[in-house]
């Protein structure tokens, strides 16, 4: 019953972060484009998250008449969900679960996210969506190789499928300093995993239209949007675990967490959007030879060893 609320508080507390991570990320763009980012709702618009959400929930829901009307109700309820359950693999030492398969459990989730956006693209019966859902998936795939051989040579190297041996073997020197391209390339793959820029093919608004949500509006979309950010979110700290070595009970822990969600939005506001067939080509004849040849370096690393 004690994991069960702490884990709700858990949730309560990521939720509020998406909210503000958004608020930042316009501040962020704002910088970065010479203006004014939100800052009328609230003190320096501190409040304009939770604005944002009480006008997107209390909007009207649109249902597209031929669309598969509980497939497409249930799918982003699907996506935030498998968003919110992976944050049960982070090794808090407050009573929440700590299992010693946390990695596996991740890559489960990884894969299953990809039904959720398929499944709302094809349910929109929308030729917009359903090319959107086809490109994202596609992508999402080809990346997902990519992440699971890096994480398989770090795994290599702790020899536990629990993400507590990544803090214990970082607390003298952090895997970023053997490991720099891989972590460059976890953090690529990363923003392509989360359809963020340059890699925003899902939601290419100039040939798209939104993508795979082009017909969700009101609370379907805040979901997917929500969904979206909490994967931001897990994803950094994902990235401080297993390259910046943290202690999550830390102070410095949550400073480097923002600094990559930091990256996030930098990112968005500096990268053009690249081209499909580029991004393909990155993520087959790129990415995944660096990852093989990684993962054989640190096979024989730890055989030696």
């Amino acid at each position: 019953m004690i994991e069960l609320i702490n884990y709700v508080v858990l949730i309560i507390c990521v939720l509020i972060g998406v909210a503000f991570t958004t608020l930042f990320e316009r501040k962020v763009l704002g910088g970065i484009q010479i203006r004014k980012g939100p800052n009328k709702v609230g003190f320096k618009g501190i409040l304009q998250p939770f604005s944002d959400a009480v006008k997107l929930f209390l909007k009207e829901q649109t249902m597209p008449t031929m669309s598969n009307f509980m497939v497409y109700y249930l799918s982003p309820v699907m996506s935030l969900f498998l968003s919110l359950i992976l944050w049960s693999v982070l090794p808090y030492e407050v009573g929440l679960i700590n299992f010693n398969f946390s990695v596996l459990f991740f890559l489960c989730c990884m894969g299953l996210g990809v039904y959720s956006t398929l499944i709302a693209g094809w349910s929109s019966n929308c030729k917009y969506s359903t090319l959107g859902s086809l490109r994202a998936v596609a992508q999402t795939i080809s990346y997902e190789v990519s992440l699971a051989l890096i994480l398989l040579s770090f795994l290599v190297l702790v020899s536990s499928f629990n993400l507590t041996s990544f803090i214990t073997y970082q607390s003298k020197f952090w895997f970023l300093t053997i490991s720099l391209p891989l972590s460059m390339i976890w953090l690529a793959s990363c923003l392509a995993e989360t359809n963020r820029t340059p890699f925003d093919f899902a939601e290419g608004e100039s040939e798209l239209v939104s993508g795979f949500n082009t017909e969700y509006s009101s609370g379907g979309f805040a979901l997917i949007f929500m969904s979206e950010y909490a994967s931001i979110i897990f994803m950094s700290v994902l990235f401080s675990i297993m390259f910046l070595g943290s202690n999550l009970m830390s102070f410095m822990f949550y400073i480097k967490v923002s600094f990559i969600v930091f990256v996030f939005m930098w990112v968005r506001g500096t990268l053009p959007r690249l081209r499909y067939d580029k991004l393909m080509f990155m993520a087959w004849k790129s990415f995944l030879p660096v990852s093989i040849n990684y993962l054989i370096f640190f096979v024989g690393l730890s055989c030696y060893v």
